[in-house]
């Protein structure tokens, strides 16, 4: 069998030695995770694996013919044991009595609950009769990028001819469903030698009785198409021919970040969305093309692509020759209510009696000539890999046009894939979304305690978030610590001094091209001293104003103007500190820049609130654990102070405040939560005091 890592083939991974002593069931998982390892193979959440297996039946202690499919929404490279559905065999032929035709094929979905196998609570998803009636043990259905490049073609049944003669058959386009698996057993029966078919504008079917020949067929009928392909189009230019030449990496960049949250502002009307930029190779290829927009004017074909990517993209009208970014920002309404309408239309167009009600109008995907793709989702994951399945769509656009016509799908098919009421029933179920989805935080000194604690409070409740800190080394250990437990999606971090303009400039930037925007600023970057103001040199003093005061200042200055463009308002918290109400001995340049920080929210809490940008402070007090502040002199100077040592300063806090408490990061963080959520919707110009309760700081 083939066992190549050429640069265009796939490679085989099955491993022999790792394969030994697996049960069928098992070797169903080990082939799906492996298939699922090259996205040229399948997309996230495409696709799907099965396995015809004997089992002891619970009731009657006899071996019964168990189906083992991928269950509904799973994806192969990732899924576990408990990810597929287990079915009798003999239930699912005796459905085939009760079908009724195609116009009620949808009811069948219905009856897949009554054949589960041992009370399995994996739902079946809507392609288990397709591997059901397949009379091969093992099924393997995926979208190769290779095969949907064929599948698209305007002459694909010939095509497919050409390449594999016999071996693989042919069938047209049908949504999938309970038909399409009458049609799929009766070829196999027709077809006894065939070892897989190609669905038009879909992808790959294959088959065999053991695990082994499976995969190696899917890998090798895979491989087949890619040399075809390679071959045929060794000498044609992609797409027509590049119109467009790319942007450097960083004027890249800098375009995305201002073209985002621009866009984002106007997506975000239903709900927050988040964004996704990629100019890999791949997209800048296509986006700079001669062939680029009729080619996206088509839509895509396969219904997985379809279904993450909407009917069609979004194209911006940018010339990165001319540099007209500012005249495509100020055009931006026009083209996006252009799109809508032309959204509408198609519902309009397409919908049925008993069509959902149309779904939100604006694209998911943007085009953006000489820059790379864009993408908006309901979360970042999402967004990423809706941008993953245009990628595949490019690649399949690439090697259709180049070998026939393409063809996405017709409008009406992609209309009822995209209503499906069965879709819509999936969408039902989605759990309900977290206080914070979609929202964008960037947290200064989110190294720290409070600052990684507030980062993690904000990620549990569905946020995104960059953590900015000068300090390299401990920035990293946070994130990656955060990544670790809530994925690498939704944690970004960037070194940023916040006394630098142009590095505060840069790091609103990068949350922009990484996430779409910012919606949060917490704006917690510390520095702590203690001296008597005789011996409180002027920089000591210039440095508590520069961190605390001016560091406030222009982080709140870039997310103003940031979160006006986006016109979706916000929510900035400063922490601040008890000290900034209640004075202090020996730290006067601490308590002033403190003071500073909490009159300046008062303003900036009048400037933004017409805006929607709401302004609030955290007064901590004496958080020592996890904070950065309370290393090195400050801890000494502060217990020198009050006539104790380290050992001693916590427990003389906790028994300073009325209620006898320690303050901790997580304290903080609750109230850094309260402020950045729709709960103190009605809350600016605020200040919530977390110090286990002090009179002297009491608002006033």
């Amino acid at each position: 069998m083939l066992k190549t890592v050429d640069n265009h083939l796939l490679e085989n991974r099955w491993d022999a030695a790792e394969a030994q002593g697996m049960s069928e069931s098992e070797l169903l998982l080990y082939r799906s995770n492996i298939l699922g390892a090259d996205k040229r193979v399948t997309n996230y959440g495409g696709g799907n694996t099965s396995a015809k297996v004997m089992e002891t039946d619970p009731l009657s202690g006899e071996q019964v013919e168990v189906l083992w499919v991928k269950g509904s929404g799973g994806d192969i490279g990732s899924i576990k044991m408990d990810g597929f559905a287990t079915l009798y065999m003999d239930k699912l032929q005796a459905l085939k009595s009760l079908y009724r035709g195609v116009e009620h094929e949808d009811e069948m979905v219905g009856y897949l609950p009554h054949c589960t196998f041992r009370l399995n609570p994996r739902a079946a998803s809507i392609d288990t009769p397709l591997h059901a009636y397949v009379p091969r043990k093992h099924v393997d259905h995926v979208h190769a990028d290779a095969i949907i490049a064929i599948a698209a073609s305007e002459n694909s049944r010939e095509l497919t001819q050409e390449i594999f003669g016999n071996r693989i058959g042919w069938l047209p386009w049908k949504r999938p469903g309970y038909e399409l698996g009458l049609w799929l057993e009766k070829f196999c029966l027709e077809n006894p030698e065939a070892d897989g078919v190609v669905l038009e504008s879909h992808g790959l079917f294959t088959w065999a009785d053991d695990a082994r020949t499976c995969y190696d067929t899917t890998i090798d009928v895979i491989n087949a198409a890619t040399e075809w392909l390679a071959d045929k189009t060794k000498d044609v230019a992609a797409f027509g021919g590049a119109k467009y030449q790319s942007l450097s990496a960083e004027q890249r960049r800098t375009v995305a970040a201002r073209l985002m949250p621009a866009i984002r502002g106007f997506v975000s009307g239903n709900q927050h969305m988040v964004g996704h930029f990629n100019d890999s190779d791949a997209v800048l290829e296509f986006v700079n093309a001669q062939d680029m927009a009729p080619l996206a004017a088509l839509g895509t074909s396969c219904p997985d692509h379809f279904l993450r990517t909407k009917i069609r993209p979004f194209v911006v009208d940018y010339d990165p020759a001319k540099g007209n970014l500012d005249a495509v920002l100020e055009s931006l309404p026009e083209q996006i209510e252009a799109y809508r309408a032309d959204y509408a239309a198609y519902y309009d167009r397409c919908k049925r009696d008993d069509s959902p009600a149309m779904r939100d109008p604006n694209a998911v995907v943007y085009l953006v000539p000489g820059v790379g793709m864009i993408t908006f989702a309901k979360d970042k994951a999402t967004a990423r890999i809706s941008g993953e399945f245009y990628v595949n769509a490019i690649n399949v656009m690439r090697g259709a046009s180049a070998i026939s016509t393409y063809q996405g799908l017709p409008e009406q098919e992609a209309f009822d894939i995209e209503y499906w009421l069965l879709e819509e029933a999936k969408l039902q179920r989605m759990p309900k979304p977290k206080s914070l989805a979609g929202r964008i935080a960037l947290v200064t000194g989110g190294a720290g305690g409070i600052g990684a604690a507030t980062a993690a409070r904000y990620l549990s409740e569905g946020a995104c978030v960059v953590l900015a800190d000068v300090d390299a080394k401990a920035l990293e250990a946070t994130r990656a610590q955060l990544e670790k437990q809530f994925g690498g999606d939704v944690v970004r971090s960037v070194v940023m001094d916040v006394t630098r303009e142009e590095a505060v400039a840069q790091a609103f930037a990068d949350a922009s091209v990484e996430f779409g925007g910012t919606d949060i600023l917490v704006s917690n970057a510390g520095i702590a001293s203690s001296a008597p103001v005789e011996k409180t040199s002027l920089a000591l003093w210039n440095r508590n104003m520069e961190i605390l005061s001016t560091g406030y200042f222009l982080v709140s200055r870039e997310a103003f103007g940031l979160m006006r463009t986006q016109g979706l308002g916000g929510s900035i918290v400063f922490v601040a500190s008890k000290n900034g109400l209640a004075a202090s001995p020996n730290a006067s340049a601490y308590c002033t820049a403190k003071a500073s920080e909490i009159h300046l929210a008062r303003c900036l809490a009048l400037e933004g609130a017409e805006a929607g940008i709401r302004v609030n402070v955290v007064n901590p007090d004496a958080v020592l654990r996890g904070s950065k502040i309370w290393e090195g002199e400050w801890l000494e100077q502060r217990a020198a102070t009050y006539g104790t040592d380290k050992e001693g300063l916590e427990e003389m806090y906790r028994n300073r405040s009325m209620l006898k408490r320690s303050v901790l990061p997580e304290d903080i963080a609750e109230a850094c939560y309260f402020f950045a959520a729709d709960t103190s919707a009605k809350s600016t110009g605020n200040i919530l005091n977390v110090d286990a309760g002090n009179v002297q700081a009491f608002p006033r």
